[in-house]
């Protein structure tokens, strides 16, 4: 069996984590099992649905490195989903219901005042043929729900949460159809993973109900349904859920400097028995993904954890993978030389600018200034080809001098970068360069 999972977003707004980490996990077990990740695009709601979150959703997927094998969209299957629904009409699974949401409102409070659960009480089933024309003729149209089955009980084995039971008598009959004729989630997603073939469906445990009801459409579709694993939520740091998390995505995490690699190497492992590693690709990520491994309490999001696995990240990436994104001038030397300071890959212009760049003198004493004024004496004398000519410069000066420890390297560390910590001058004096170095250390 071909592995196919599928990512679907609604395209009424940007990917937030908690949607990011669903299609990381579609993607990797499709990759993992060397099947396909489908991207499908669920605009039924045309009235909220936009196409610059579509073009976003695309470039978001494409800047975290999921591609998808192949795209659809819900709006150019709805022929599809009429002949599906005419035909359940026909069998008796889709009822036509009449009330308006203030009346089902009312029954849903009623209910709750009586401490019973809100479970659609099925009214519409019972309706007259006189009633139902009164309605028509005072231009009421109906809404569509789903008729569950209360003599099947719904189950599955779930790939994370196991063994799972519901009574079908205890949940709503879904509305699965607006009486404006739009759609509702619940069945063209059905339909879809059915034409679609897919396998497995890997959603948040907050679709768990919803899951009880779609076992039943697919079994009404003539189908062998999907299997599913519900994950635990997204908290925030403090351990609750936030609102944060419903709005930090991609755009955010550019702007801080994260690297796509740094976000799926958190959102990979959090959640699971496996630790956060910091890795520069994927193939660690599949190699140890396995459902089996997903506890069930809340899987903690933490923005500080995610700074630092990232840090951690770029200490490790090689030249070729950030050049492009090098300002002018920085090879593999300087690369490595500025590697272990940065937090971003951004932050290396930064530091590049403090190497090529026109740096104030520092404020200093009058002995260090001396000591400046001999340390260009001294390194004018030196031969800057020779390779290491930090060491060179500062044996020179501590023989001449008698200085030694900060009293040795921070003077001219200030002079030269303007900073009192930094890259490894060993590395970063040659990239300084001899004339930019001796002019600093004269100013």
């Amino acid at each position: 069996m071909t592995i196919v999972t599928r990512f679907a977003p609604s395209p009424t707004g940007r990917l937030h984590v908690g949607n990011i980490r669903a299609a990381l996990h579609n993607w990797i077990w499709a990759r993992k099992n060397g099947g396909r990740f489908l991207l499908r695009i669920d605009d039924t709601d045309a009235e909220r649905s936009e196409e610059s979150h579509v073009e976003a959703i695309r470039m978001d997927l494409g800047w975290l490195g999921l591609a998808h094998d192949v795209e659809a969209r819900q709006s150019e299957r709805f022929a599809i989903y009429e002949t599906r629904f005419a035909a359940l009409v026909e069998a008796g699974r889709i009822y036509p219901a009449y009330e308006t949401s203030q009346e089902l409102d009312l029954k849903r409070k009623v209910l709750l005042g009586r401490g019973l659960p809100p479970v659609y009480d099925r009214g519409a089933l019972s309706l007259t043929a006189d009633e139902i024309a009164a309605f028509e003729a005072e231009g009421r149209k109906p809404h569509w729900r789903f008729r569950l089955d209360h003599d099947a009980a719904i189950q599955w084995d779930d790939l994370i949460r196991g063994e799972q039971h519901f009574d079908p008598a205890k949940l709503s009959d879904p509305v699965i159809r607006r009486a404006d004729g739009s759609w509702l989630y619940m069945l063209p997603s059905a339909i879809d993973d059915v034409e679609m073939g897919i396998t497995h469906v890997v959603r948040g445990e907050d679709h768990v109900s919803n899951t009880a009801a779609q076992l039943q459409m697919f079994t009404a579709l003539g189908a062998e349904p999907p299997r599913f694993a519900h994950e635990a939520l997204l908290v925030g740091s403090e351990g609750k859920l936030s609102k944060r998390l419903g709005s930090l995505g991609c755009d955010a995490f550019r702007e801080q400097g994260i690297e796509p690699i740094a976000i799926a190497a958190l959102l990979a492992r959090i959640g699971t028995s496996d630790p956060v590693e910091p890795v520069i690709e994927m193939a660690p990520l599949l190699e140890s993904f396995d459902f089996a491994r997903f506890g069930r309490a809340p899987a903690r999001f933490d923005e500080a954890e995610l700074a630092t696995l990232n840090e951690k990240i770029v200490h490790q990436l090689p030249f070729q993978d950030v050049a492009a994104r090098m300002p002018k001038g920085v090879d593999l030397a300087a690369w490595e030389a500025i590697r272990p300071n940065l937090k971003t890959v951004g932050e290396a212009a930064d530091w590049w600018a403090i190497v090529t760049g026109d740096l104030p003198p520092p404020e200093l004493d009058i002995e260090d200034r001396a000591y400046l004024a001999e340390a260009a004496t001294v390194a004018a004398t030196l031969d800057w080809s020779s390779g290491d000519v930090w060491h060179q410069l500062t044996g020179a000066l501590k023989e001449a001098t008698g200085r030694k420890g900060k009293g040795l390297f921070l003077p001219l560390r200030r002079a030269l970068t303007g900073l009192d910590h930094g890259p490894d001058m060993v590395g970063l004096l040659p990239l300084i360069g001899r004339e930019r170095a001796l002019a600093r250390l004269a100013a």
